[in-house]
């Protein structure tokens, strides 16, 4: 998340930094290493098929042999290898990620209208005939992530979702992973890793048909390989490392804005944390509440540098300026804790999903609870694009049935607009049921 220099010129507002990141390169940056990685490994799995993607599973993860999917009872017993209070708060997530789904699907509805008379014009909204789920399961296994494109799949009416997940130190899946999955309606998994599960998917080399489409979030490696597959199928979206912003201002604890920003720096040492606040008072206070609290934070060797190479406070004269810098950065995560709440969201529009008031985190939709979806756009794609949800899956499918009727009306402006472009092949598809309704 980086301010774009022209929007600042053009703010009638002022502001200040109080702190500014480090590191004067966007966190996303592509690796033209990765790129070039990618390229080659997804040629050679297209050349080799599922011989290539079993010697990346050895190489990559350590595969020893032996069936790469899961069974369907490991997949059914997989909350029985789970603590109690895990097992019930994965199905808890689970839930309400589904209702939220079944909500919103709900008022996606198709509809038929008749534009004038003989003219009938429609809209189907029909799913996505197959979809590949990736779990990432790596330094920190994503637990909920199956219930943001499995489970959202499913309630969008897709009939087949498979995933993959990379195999754990001991070989294996994660079970919390799988028994997420297994809640979501997955109709298969797989024990593979990274770019070969992305592809083995894509070129259909697990058993079924490619894949339409291709969700979930991963490294570096598995973003390229979902931005060089984009087009062989679809995809979620391009996302990079997590990222959360927070407006706040006097009437803010700093001790919980400084926990918010801390909570999403550390998925990763590149995860940007931005504030923006109205009060300077209350932006130093936070900054040194982030300190105090990296002090005792298990995660700070992660969260540190990211905090200190990516993270920034902004101190804007009023909430005018607070809105427009927060716009500009347009973040993946924002919070606004604030006297002025339901003005700032009034008034935002850039921005992945928003958490409104003290009480509302990032981590309760990170895990499932607040059930909207969290694979959001990232880098400042919320000034053009949304994130996953149950919209994504289904293909809005227009219709059109016109009658003898209404012939005359449609075929002259179609035959006067050919003519006039030189496209004598449409005009004679107008000028032919011209002559019939003659």
């Amino acid at each position: 998340m980086r301010f774009t220099p022209a929007v600042l010129e053009g703010l009638r507002g002022s502001f200040h930094h109080l702190k500014t990141p480090l590191v004067d390169a966007p966190a996303a940056q592509r690796d033209p290493a990765v790129i070039e990685t990618v390229s080659r490994m997804l040629l050679d799995i297209q050349r080799r098929g599922m011989d290539a993607v079993l010697d990346y599973a050895r190489s990559l993860d350590g595969y020893s042999g032996g069936e790469v999917e899961l069974a369907p009872d490991r997949i059914a017993s997989s909350g029985d290898r789970l603590p109690a209070d895990l097992r019930a708060a994965i199905e808890l997530g689970s839930q309400r990620t589904r209702a939220f789904a079944v909500e919103q699907r709900s008022h996606l509805t198709g509809f038929q209208t008749e534009l004038v008379p003989g003219l009938v014009t429609g809209v189907r909204y029909v799913p996505v005939s197959r979809v590949g789920a990736y779990l990432p399961a790596g330094r920190f296994p994503l637990t909920a992530s199956a219930f943001m494109t499995v489970g959202v799949a499913k309630e969008a009416g897709v009939p087949t979702v498979i995933a993959c997940t990379p195999p754990q130190p001991h070989g294996g899946a994660n079970d919390a992973v799988v028994y997420a999955a297994h809640l979501s309606g997955v109709d298969r998994v797989f024990v593979l890793g990274g770019v070969q599960a992305l592809a083995a998917m894509a070129y259909g080399l697990l058993g079924e048909l490619p894949v339409d489409m291709l969700v979930g979030a991963g490294n570096a490696f598995v973003a390229e390989a979902k931005r060089q597959l984009f087009g062989a199928v679809a995809i979620d979206l391009l996302a990079g490392p997590s990222e959360v912003a927070v407006i706040s201002d006097e009437t803010a604890d700093p001790e919980i804005v400084a926990a918010d920003l801390l909570g999403q720096a550390e998925h990763g040492p590149n995860s940007p944390a931005a504030l923006v606040t109205t009060s300077e008072e209350h932006g130093r206070a936070v900054v040194a509440a982030v300190d105090r609290q990296l002090a005792g934070l298990a995660t700070e060797p992660i969260a540190g540098p990211a905090w200190r190479d990516y993270g920034s406070v902004t101190v804007a004269d009023d909430r005018e300026t607070a809105a427009a810098l927060m716009d500009d950065l347009a973040p993946e995560h924002l919070e606004v804790i604030s006297a002025d709440d339901d003005w700032y969201h009034d008034r935002l529009r850039n921005y992945g999903s928003i958490f409104l008031g003290p009480w509302s985190t990032v981590a309760y939709s990170d895990k499932g609870m607040a059930g909207t979806n969290h694979v959001l756009p990232t880098a400042g794609g919320a000034k053009h694009s949304a994130g996953l949800s149950v919209s994504r899956f289904l293909k809005p499918l227009t219709y059109q049935r016109i009658v003898r009727e209404a012939t005359p009306e449609l075929a002259n402006a179609v035959q006067v607009i050919s003519d006039s472009e030189g496209m004598a092949a449409h005009s004679a598809t107008a000028t032919m049921r011209l002559a019939t309704y003659a």
